[in-house]
């Protein structure tokens, strides 16, 4: 039978697959003791929150030696799934709630991924440089361009200029209207019919 994501990323090889695979059962294992995904939500995984993840793949496809760094990653969503996409690229995902990066590390050391480090850190006390900065659910737009600008990179070599890509919801006219800043918006309902889509988005911003 086809999975979830074999429907929407057909050329998937089968180490690929079976990574994916796993993280199902990884994260209910490890939900059990540290609460990293709602325990409504765990059994609709593959939908809300691995399918989510992976809809920034369908956004961009970066080129080997890209570094993305993943803020207030949790367990590790959408870095993980990402890195299982993109094994040429780095990611690093860092979260300040050590208990929480514990599972991600786990999760990411389990599924085989070599590509992933963790760090337990405020974003805004992180240094470094990469080329994207990703999130799923995090603070808000402005708040976060504020305190992240320094981690990116002037020089672009991906399609899209380096700069945020997150994963938002709801309505963000007003959000995005205030920063005074280039956005470009794009509905993940495009890529997915699943009805979970209908209202999450890709919010783009460049450096």
């Amino acid at each position: 039978m086809t999975t979830i994501t074999e429907k929407y990323f057909p050329a998937l090889t089968p180490l690929q697959n079976h990574r994916l695979s796993l993280l199902h059962g990884l994260y209910r294992e490890w939900n059990r003791s540290i609460n990293v995904i709602s325990r409504k939500d765990i059994d609709n995984f593959e939908i809300k929150h691995l399918l989510h993840s992976l809809a920034i793949a369908r956004f961009i496809s970066f080129v080997p030696g890209t570094t993305i760094l993943d803020v207030g990653t949790g367990g590790g969503l959408p870095g993980i799934p990402l890195a299982v996409i993109f094994p040429q690229t780095q990611f690093t995902l860092v979260d300040s709630i050590a208990k929480k990066i514990r599972v991600a590390e786990a999760i990411a050391s389990e599924a085989g991924l070599d590509n992933v480090r963790t760090v337990v850190s405020r974003v805004e006390n992180m240094r470094g440089s990469y080329d994207f900065i990703i999130g799923r659910a995090v603070t808000e737009t402005g708040k976060l361009m504020k305190l992240t600008r320094h981690l990116i990179s002037p020089r672009s070599f991906n399609i899209r200029k380096n700069g945020w890509i997150l994963l938002k919801g709801g309505d963000l006219q007003t959000e995005l209207g205030l920063l005074g800043h280039e956005a470009e918006v794009t509905a993940v309902s495009d890529w997915f019919d699943e009805p979970f889509f209908e209202t999450k988005k890709i919010v783009w911003l460049p450096l």
